[in-house]
């Protein structure tokens, strides 16, 4: 049953290559060369460019995010964490505090967000 998924894991990533290879390739021949007068470009070096994207968009082997990401994750869980331990009054004032310093969009909780007039075309 193993070498059943396994074989069926290199089936999968193979085809998902060669669509993947191919769309670039075709997306690249067909819109680089009209508008900037660029090279059109082979199934490899279609392939070349996406591995190219994936290092330079998502970072090397395992980097989920590229550079900077376990940071913000960081950043992102200690705010939640400190967030639950504050009681209400605490996290009025914090709210308050950055309405006060980022506008008045800053200080709500998602489900407290205020009505986006410009989206349903009021203003």
């Amino acid at each position: 049953m193993k070498k059943y998924w396994i074989i069926k894991g290199i089936l999968f990533f193979t085809v998902a290559v060669f669509v993947m290879g191919t769309a670039t390739m075709y997306l690249w021949n067909w819109l680089v060369p009209a508008l900037f007068n660029g090279p059109v470009i082979a199934f490899w070096q279609a392939i070349g460019l996406l591995i190219l994207c994936r290092i330079l968009f998502r970072g090397f082997f395992g980097m989920r995010g590229g550079p900077g990401w376990h940071r913000h994750h960081h950043w992102r869980r200690h705010w939640e964490e400190k967030w639950k331990n504050m009681t209400p009054e605490q996290q009025a004032a914090l709210r308050a505090r950055w309405k006060e310093r980022c506008g008045p969009r800053w200080g709500f909780s998602p489900e407290e967000q205020p009505e986006d007039k410009t989206a349903s075309g009021t203003i």
